[in-house]
């Protein structure tokens, strides 16, 4: 067992460089997002042929949902980008991170449940947090939106997504998911007109980035972190996976020096940020056991 926990934490630390490739990479946000899905796509369809290539086409029922979902996240990668262009790492991840609280508040609106108090006030502390983020300094205010806005983008997929995991494979969903992603993404370039010639010019350095980007920490740990599922609880992947954003944080301040850029406001507001996504989770899990214990309980 400690195998695979080993592997779920090299995965989390692994996609902590998304936002420092996404810094190396000198492409705009817009490109960047179009070159990572053009090269990924392939690579998940391949793996979907490889893994169930007798059931490689879908259901016409699901492809609306998909169509939409994957536009959100084509989108979402957009501002979380965005964000790095405008400002720095350290700012967007801090902002990012409050994707799980804003999960929690998103969730019963599909889920067609009450909102519970204690995701409420959580909610308003990730806030608190952010307001004494927004006092570091305005220049990264635009960076900042921009974060909180990929992280409210991916808490609705997230969401929509667990809702069609019950009825479609993890594989199937990504691999479309980004397959209208770029469709989606593709068709507003066009009608923008920003696919001109020099929209197609990569550099060297960032087909590497790029490369490294799609495949070593997009491609391979999905791959990787599907077989996890069937030895660790979605709660301790999801859990874990809250751990990216101060990986992310860490390696900019080791690799970029963004500790010179950021004063004592930034960290404050971050640990704000953090003590409530680890409350959220501590909650959840109290939470959980109580059902669990009841549960046992009416059955004897």
């Amino acid at each position: 067992m400690l195998r695979y926990y080993l592997i779920l934490h090299s995965i989390v630390f692994v996609w902590g460089f998304t936002p420092v490739l996404g810094r190396f990479i000198t492409l705009d946000a817009w490109q960047l997002v179009w070159w990572r899905l053009t090269l990924i796509v392939p690579a998940m369809f391949f793996y979907l042929f490889i893994k169930d290539q007798k059931n490689i086409l879908l259901d016409k029922k699901y492809i609306k949902r998909l169509l939409i979902v994957g536009i959100l996240i084509a989108f979402h990668w957009v501002c979380f980008y965005g964000a790095i262009k405008v400002s720095n790492i350290s700012i967007t991840m801090a902002g990012f991170s409050s994707a799980t609280l804003f999960t929690s508040l998103i969730e019963p609106l599909f889920y067609k449940r009450k909102v519970r108090m204690y995701e409420l006030m959580l909610g308003l502390l990730v806030m608190v947090g952010i307001s004494v983020i927004f006092s570091v300094s305005l220049d990264y205010k635009w960076g900042l939106l921009l974060a909180l806005l990929a992280a409210v983008l991916s808490s609705v997929f997230s969401v929509l997504n667990s809702l069609l995991a019950r009825e479609i494979s993890s594989i199937h969903i990504s691999a479309y998911e980004l397959f209208f992603g770029w469709i989606g993404l593709s068709v507003y370039l066009l009608l923008n007109g920003n696919m001109d010639a020099d929209f197609f010019y990569v550099s060297e350095k960032d087909w590497l980035g790029l490369s490294l980007l799609s495949y070593v920490c997009t491609t391979i740990p999905f791959i990787v972190a599907i077989d996890l599922t069937k030895h660790i609880s979605p709660y301790t992947i999801n859990l874990t996976v809250n751990l990216e954003s101060i990986y992310g944080i860490i390696l900019a301040m080791l690799i970029y020096k963004e500790n010179k850029y950021l004063n004592g406001n930034f960290y404050i507001g971050l640990a704000i940020i953090l003590l409530a996504i680890f409350l959220n989770a501590y909650l959840k899990y109290l939470q959980r056991n109580k059902q669990e214990v009841k549960f046992n309980t009416l059955k004897k």
